[in-house]
């Protein structure tokens, strides 16, 4: 067998590369990770670890001795810079390595506030690296004045770490409500009611006109309906795009990420893409899904078709966010909906996505057995009652014999 090289240090990256081993791959392998840290599990960042409740170590998706025992060589903190498609080599690190297969795992990276507004005033972060969390972890101070712009589930979660950490907290969103791109009313409704509970202000249809300073850090931000908040740092949650940079200046083909076929293949020979970064054929379009689920399901498709398998990668999509004491669980992919069906049973409440009487998706806050029969129901392409469904006295279970 020849040798693999994996651009990437996340989830995809680590998937793959296990994934090799344990289907028998006994070739080279070469892990390549920006970051001079082994591959770690990224949603725990602005949770968990922000939180001060997991230890660094904590966070690695495998000890760095797995890669030692299954003979994969890391390349830490030493970035590829240049792929070769044609003599089948990437640089990295000073060095030239050669490939049999290439796999971008390249992930994605934090859209940051432009520098026209104040975007690179000292004070202002996005969270997409432990490095960000690190440097951002000591204004984590009781009373501090922390501004989140963006109301998507990145924006939300530091908003409850910040909440739960005694900060004053201002989350801005210029949409005309949180969770607009990625859920339904009635589900940034419940969220809206739990973080305002707990007294963080969401101000939303207002957009953030431009952060002010004084001698170079931030200090206050102005909106664009006239407001001026005082402010002692800023989080960006504004959404995530593809690193797809690496690929295009190899002449590899980008539509809404890297562009895949059903196998995972890219335009160049040899050449795979797997995770945040890669998109792949769903009707008539390239979806590209921005999940741990789909991090670790397209890679191991992958390497099981370098491998030899030829089997379409089929997704089956599937998310989660923590927020105080709340677990969301949201299984399938809601777009299309027409109408959202509610089930509420004392505290566990889901959200049930239709399309006329198909069900697409649903959103199970602390409901994890609706949740399960949930992503049973879509996975199996089976579309309940909505009439049982909505009704609390209905045994989920029964749901599945439908």
């Amino acid at each position: 067998m020849g040798d693999v090289v994996v651009i990437g240090g996340g989830q995809a990256a680590a998937s793959l590369v296990a994934r090799l081993r344990a289907k028998g791959f006994d070739g080279g392998i070469t892990l390549i990770g920006a970051e001079p840290v082994p591959p770690y599990q990224r949603p725990p960042l602005s949770k968990a670890y922000l939180l001060g409740e997991m230890e660094e170590e904590r966070l690695f998706l495998r000890p760095p001795a797995f890669y030692d025992e299954q003979n994969i060589t890391l390349m830490l903190g030493e970035p590829a810079i240049a792929v070769d498609t044609e003599a089948r080599h990437v640089i990295a690190g000073g060095r030239e390595l050669s490939y049999d297969d290439l796999v971008f795992c390249t992930g994605s990276a934090p859209r940051r506030l432009p520098a026209a507004i104040g975007g690179d005033l000292d004070g202002v972060f996005a969270v997409r690296g432990i490095a960000d969390v690190d440097a951002m972890r000591a204004r984590f101070a009781e009373g501090a004045r922390v501004l989140i712009v963006g109301g998507g589930y990145i924006g939300l979660e530091a908003a409850a770490v910040a909440c739960k950490l005694g900060l004053k907290v201002t989350l801005v969103e210029m949409a005309d409500r949180i969770l607009q791109r990625v859920a339904a009313p009635e589900t940034a409704d419940y969220f809206r009611a739990l973080h305002n509970a707990r007294g963080v202000e969401i101000i939303e249809g207002v957009g953030l006109g431009r952060l002010t300073g004084s001698e170079g850090h931030v200090t206050g931000a102005e909106l664009t309906d006239g407001r001026s908040l005082a402010v002692d740092f800023v989080i960006a949650g504004v959404g995530i795009l593809p690193e797809t940079a690496l690929a295009e200046a190899a002449g590899i083909g980008i539509e809404n990420g890297i562009r895949t076929d059903a196998m995972g293949r890219t335009s160049a020979p040899h050449v795979w893409a797997a995770g945040d970064c890669a998109s792949f054929p769903q009707g008539d379009a390239q979806l590209r899904l921005e999940s741990v689920g789909n991090a670790i399901d397209m890679a191991e498709a992958i390497a099981d078709n370098i491998l030899g398998a030829g089997a379409p990668y089929v997704p089956k999509p599937w998310f989660w966010s923590d927020q105080y004491d709340v677990k969301l669980q949201i299984a399938g992919l809601n777009t299309g909906y027409d109408r959202v069906v509610v089930r509420k049973s004392g505290a566990a409440v889901s959200h049930w996505y239709y399309a006329g009487e198909t069900l697409l998706a649903l959103d199970a806050m602390n409901d994890p057995r609706a949740y399960m029969v949930g992503k049973r129901l879509i996975e199996a392409g089976k579309s309940p009652d909505p009439v049982a469904v909505a009704d609390p006295d209905t045994e989920l279970k029964t749901l599945l014999k439908a």
